[in-house]
C-alpha cells in the first residue's frame, strides 16, 4: 500500500493520477503538491488567485510569473476559502454561485484563454463573437454606463486609428459600484 501512496506523493503539481480497473477509469487523483495546504501558509501581503480551470503546472507557473511576486496562483482545490481572486472559464451561473459560496470574499473573474503554447483553451461566447467579426464587447448594466463605455471606446478607437476601422478587444475595465456617476 505504501507504494501507491508514493505514486500520489510523487505527482507533480497540477498533474493527475488516473486509477483504472479492467481498463475503466474508476478514480482520478489530482496533485496539489507544492501548493499551500492552508491559509496559514500564505503570506498576508500576497494576492491569492485560485484557478477553477484545469491548468498544467507550467501554465499556472507562467501566470504566476507574469503577475509577479505579489501573487500566488494555485488550483481551486488547494485554495483557502479566503482566496482573493477566483479565475474561472465561461461556466454556468449556477456554478458561479456555488463557487461564490465556497469563496465568499473572492473577486470572481471569468477568463477566456487560448494559449496554444501552453495547451490551454477555454473559449466562450465572447471569444466566438470577436472571432466572428465583432469589434468590441461592452458589459454594461445600465444605459448611462453603456453610453460612457461606448463613447470611450469610439473616442479611443478614433485616437488609435485616425478614424480608420479597427478591431478592439473586450473592455474589461471594472465598472463603478452600481454604475454610479
Amino acid at each position: 500500500m505504501r507504494q501507491r501512496a508514493d505514486l500520489i506523493d510523487a505527482l507533480p503539481p497540477g498533474e493527475d493520477l488516473v486509477v483504472t480497473r479492467d481498463g475503466k477509469v474508476i478514480a482520478t487523483i489530482s496533485s496539489t503538491g507544492g501548493a499551500p495546504r492552508s491559509a496559514a501558509e500564505i503570506a498576508d501581503d500576497v494576492t491569492v488567485v485560485a484557478t477553477a480551470m484545469r491548468l498544467s503546472e507550467s501554465a499556472r507557473g507562467k501566470l504566476s510569473a507574469e503577475l509577479g511576486a505579489d501573487y500566488i496562483v494555485i488550483d481551486v482545490h488547494a485554495a483557502p476559502a479566503t482566496a482573493d481572486v477566483l479565475l474561472v472559464p465561461p461556466v454556468s451561473p449556477q456554478l458561479i454561485g456555488n463557487l461564490r459560496r465556497s469563496f465568499p470574499k473572492a473577486r470572481v473573474v471569468v477568463a477566456e484563454i487560448d494559449d496554444a503554447e501552453l495547451g490551454v483553451s477555454y473559449q466562450g461566447p465572447v471569444r466566438r463573437l470577436l472571432d466572428a467579426g465583432a469589434t468590441t464587447y461592452l458589459p454594461s448594466t445600465t444605459i448611462p454606463h453603456l453610453a460612457k463605455q461606448l463613447d470611450s471606446t469610439v473616442t479611443h478607437e478614433r485616437q488609435l486609428t485616425g478614424g480608420a476601422p479597427a478591431r478592439l478587444e473586450i473592455d474589461a475595465s471594472p465598472r463603478p459600484p452600481h454604475d454610479a456617476g
